[in-house]
């Protein structure tokens, strides 16, 4: 496996580095303190085709493959991973669910307004009452001729409030049936299709987290995505990509504290020399980067997995988003640490790595779920 980027790539790394720098940069604190959702970013961010990565050129995409992804999202959250999360939640969950299994009238549709930054993407599946536990839930959509009327809620949706768009998974059959669920997107706008709470959370303040509400909401069977019955097992090979998109963001989060670190270190001085001459120190470091390394490899296998179509391409993204994730925790726990009182500070950067990492143990499958997808892939073998 060759782990030298291609000329290609090298330049899409530089062009999301240049514009993070330009675009996010400056405003970090800011967005962070007032939990701002800073939209105007998004349009942005689209011109330059960071919002349709993975979607083919016809479609108004990027056309580009899972790797070049990781590179985009790795180098946004060097600089905030808030802003990592929502423009990997726009990608790998609501853009790819409709690339995916969304017919031909859909991607037409909706993939050139999401991929441009027009729209921006929510994708629905985690409900108050059942988080790794999806099978269980109960927000229905029942038929009512060419209608369905969805009744209930979900939480922790990424863009709940400002998304255009969602594509949400609902059930329409029975409780527990893994083909009793269905994927249906739902355009703001349409009556019944409302936003709750917003959450105000601890760390990735700038990506909007909320409540999303279907009220009677009637949905046309044209915005079914794929067939009727499908909704979980689309979501579960959605959340493949989805893995692959929070270890990126982890991994450039952890790599954001550590250069952070390496700079800190040989600037501040104690007992008359830079604490990066103390072995307490620089081993820190070495035992960071070399963590950092594992995490990429393995997140790039689990990339050349997905775009070869491997079975066991849910097997190797499990692995790299639980190994990724608890490493950014880890790099950034050590960050602080390194930094002493001031990594305590918010003039400095590693107190925000330090509460945004957390998320990405939990998101889009938690560790333990990531643990359980692994062992049973290791003992059905």
């Amino acid at each position: 496996m060759n782990f030298d980027h291609s000329e290609d790539q090298l330049m899409i790394q530089q062009m999301t580095q240049d514009f993070a720098k330009k675009e996010i940069l400056p405003y970090i604190n800011f967005w962070d303190e007032k939990q701002y959702f800073p939209i105007e970013l998004f349009k942005k961010a689209g011109k330059q085709g960071l919002m349709g990565v993975l979607v083919p050129e016809k479609f108004g995409g990027s056309g580009l493959g899972y790797e070049e992804y990781i590179l985009v999202i790795k180098e946004i959250s060097k600089f905030c991973g808030a802003i990592g999360l929502s423009i990997a939640a726009h990608n790998s969950l609501c853009v790819n669910h409709l690339l995916k299994f969304g017919n031909e009238n859909q991607k037409n549709k909706w993939l050139p307004k999401l991929s441009s930054g027009q729209w921006i993407g929510a994708w629905g599946l985690t409900e108050p009452n059942t988080g790794s536990d999806a099978m269980r839930m109960k927000c229905v959509a029942e038929q009512d001729g060419d209608y369905w009327v969805i009744n209930g809620s979900k939480n922790f949706i990424t863009h709940g409030i400002s998304g255009d768009i969602i594509v949400v998974i609902v059930r329409t059959g029975d409780l527990l049936d893994s083909h009793g669920m269905t994927a249906f997107a739902v355009e703001r706008g349409a009556k019944g299709f409302l936003s709750g709470k917003k959450e105000n959370k601890l760390g990735m303040r700038a990506s909007e987290t909320a409540e999303v509400i279907f009220d009677n909401c009637r949905v046309h069977k044209d915005n079914i995505i794929g067939s009727v019955g499908e909704g979980f097992i689309q979501s579960m090979k959605i959340l493949d990509g989805g893995r692959i998109s929070i270890g990126a963001m982890a991994l450039g989060m952890a790599e954001g504290a550590l250069e952070a670190s390496i700079s800190y270190s040989k600037e501040r001085e104690q007992f008359g020399k830079p604490i990066s001459k103390f072995q307490g120190i620089s081993f820190k470091l070495a035992e960071m980067a070399t963590e950092i390394e594992a995490s990429k490899m393995l997140l790039f296998k689990a990339a050349s997995k997905m775009l070869s179509n491997s079975k066991d391409a849910n097997y190797h993204s499990a692995i790299a988003k639980f190994k990724a994730s608890e490493v950014a925790v880890s790099v950034a726990n050590d960050a602080v640490q390194i930094f002493g009182g001031y990594g305590y500070s918010k003039e400095y950067p590693v107190e925000k790595f330090y509460r945004d990492s957390k998320l990405s143990t939990i998101g889009e499958g938690t560790s333990e779920i990531q643990k359980l997808v692994i062992s049973r892939a290791l003992l059905n073998n």
